[in-house]
């Protein structure tokens, strides 16, 4: 069945829009929410995906300031970050002076791009607050704006950072249907009460920084007595659903994306 995708604006904000051409509309709506990497092929393919599952799908630039990305967030830029952190190995991510002695060894002017977009990157799990309102500004354009949605539920999809998001989303947005959260941090467990919609989670076993606040979400969830549903894959480790990734593993991905329609099934279905 084909797609049809555009480029749309809502307010100050911007995002790749996918519906199925042939479905009669409006139809249930997606926001997904990207990876550290922000809006690129693969997210564009995930909103496609779910498009084709029969939703109108919606993937925020989440870089994206009035009229543009910003220069050092630029899509060119975002990639040589991205392939310079692919070439370290794992452990790297997380030691500043291994990363230090691997940029320490490019050619300057690229050292000079990668350093400030990375700092920039990087800096951001740190300022999840700051991208939520762009979150649900694309809500309320899917709910009371958008041809291919309107008036319809809209549900959210979180990946890495984005499933950190997914998760302040569903603590911020009261008009959320549902919230699922692939490998994303907990939200602050203070705010969980003021979730108002059913959360899924799909976790990685070998993603041990992230699994760490897991129980404490679960335990704040059952207490406050909201619904939390969640998966832990064996084998697989953080990032197991971008097959642009060596972290891809099949199983896990085929198993979550599965259980992740039935959810968007139940909770914006008839």
């Amino acid at each position: 069945m084909p797609v049809q995708t555009e480029w749309v604006q809502f307010g100050s904000h911007a995002g790749y829009l996918a519906w199925p051409e042939r479905a009669a509309l409006p139809l249930p709506a997606v926001v997904v929410i990207p990876e550290i990497w922000g809006l690129n092929a693969h997210i564009e393919d995930v909103a496609r995906r779910l498009a084709l599952a029969g939703y109108a799908a919606l993937a925020p630039d989440i870089f994206w300031e009035g009229e543009g990305r910003p220069a050092v967030l630029q899509s060119e830029r975002v990639l040589e970050v991205q392939a310079f952190m692919n070439s370290l190995p794992p452990a790297a991510w997380a030691d500043p002076a291994m990363r230090s002695a691997a940029l320490a060894a490019l050619p300057e002017t690229e050292r000079l791009r990668v350093e400030a977009s990375h700092g920039v990157l990087f800096a951001n799990p740190g300022k999840l607050d700051r991208m939520t309102p762009g979150l649900r500004a694309a809500v309320r354009y899917l709910k009371t704006e958008c041809p291919a949605s309107l008036g319809q539920p809209v549900a959210c999809v979180g990946f890495c950072m984005g499933g950190g998001l997914s998760a302040l989303l569903a603590c911020e947005e009261p008009e959320l249907a549902g919230a699922a959260i692939f490998y994303g941090s907990a939200p602050p467990l203070e705010r969980v009460p003021r979730i108002a919609c059913p959360v899924v989670g799909f976790y990685g076993a070998l993603d041990a920084r992230i699994n760490a606040g897991l129980p404490a979400f679960a335990q704040a969830m059952e207490a406050a007595g909201k619904s939390f549903e969640h998966h832990v894959y064996p084998g697989a480790a953080h990032a197991f659903f971008n097959d642009d990734r060596a972290s891809y593993e099949v199983r896990a991905a085929r198993g979550s994306y599965t259980r992740l329609l039935e959810f968007l099934e139940r909770t914006t279905g008839p």
